[in-house]
């Protein structure tokens, strides 16, 4: 019921208001059954945009740590998430990929949309990443549709960091349903699991128009960080030469 409030009465007004966004493709999302909706993500007002143009309910899987954030803002996050029917996965430890694909499964068996962001994280820098095959294996699973969407201008709109949105166009673009039923039975196989990831990523590669960096946005993510760390440790404290 909230989510419904939600979306027509108290937040999707107000970001159709802020973000009068353009939408395409919207007869790409079928209007009943089970489908994977797989985007690009650029921004935290990701989460709320696309439910508030789509006209059937999605339920995202949200990283833990927005139902887990200290504090009284951390509280109404959670709040927020939990009323708007959002599931929380933990991301970390071995088990965490199954975590996910069994929550997503679970959504899917009751016949709804289920939105993923294939790069399992928020892109840093405005650049689309590798997809992981979690996505695939969901696919292939629960044997449905996977519709490719661009959020386009959500980075400029509300960059990682900002907490109030700049005013800024956003584009939301749907492509194509993708069909993997020729791999049904074959979601063991990792070969064919990358290979479906890659076609999903490409599809929305070619939707937002994005710079691809065939790498994992958490490892790139670590790297920048620990070479920034490096970068202050040698300012503050710098090698004396020898001799």
């Amino acid at each position: 019921m909230f989510y419904y409030v939600l979306k027509y009465v108290l937040l999707g007004p107000l970001l159709r208001l802020v973000f009068r966004p353009r939408i395409e493709g919207l007869e790409h999302v079928p209007a009943e059954g089970p489908a994977i909706v797989a985007g690009n993500h650029l921004s935290f007002s990701d989460h709320f945009l696309m439910p508030a143009i789509l006209k059937r309910r999605i339920t995202f899987l949200a990283k833990k740590e927005y139902f887990t954030g200290p504090g009284i803002k951390g509280r109404l996050t959670a709040t927020f998430f939990r009323s708007a029917g959002q599931i929380p996965v933990d991301r970390t430890g071995k088990e965490a990929g199954q975590a996910a694909i069994r929550e997503g499964l679970g959504v899917l068996s009751k016949n709804e949309l289920l939105g993923i962001y294939p790069e399992g994280t928020r892109s840093h820098d405005g650049r689309l990443y590798k997809g992981k095959v979690g996505v695939a294996v969901m696919a292939l699973r629960a044997q449905v549709p996977v519709i490719p969407c661009a959020m386009i201008g959500t980075f400029e709109a509300q960059p990682p960091g900002k907490v109030i949105p700049n005013i800024h166009p956003v584009v939301i673009r749907f492509g194509k349903p993708l069909d993997f039923s020729r791999y049904a039975g074959m979601e063991n196989e990792k070969a064919i699991l990358r290979a479906i990831t890659d076609e999903i990523m490409y599809a929305i590669l070619s939707l937002s128009e994005q710079e691809y960096v065939d790498e994992y946005a958490a490892v790139v993510k670590a790297q920048q960080t620990e070479a920034a760390g490096a970068a202050e440790k040698e300012r503050r404290f710098p090698r004396m030469p020898l001799g």
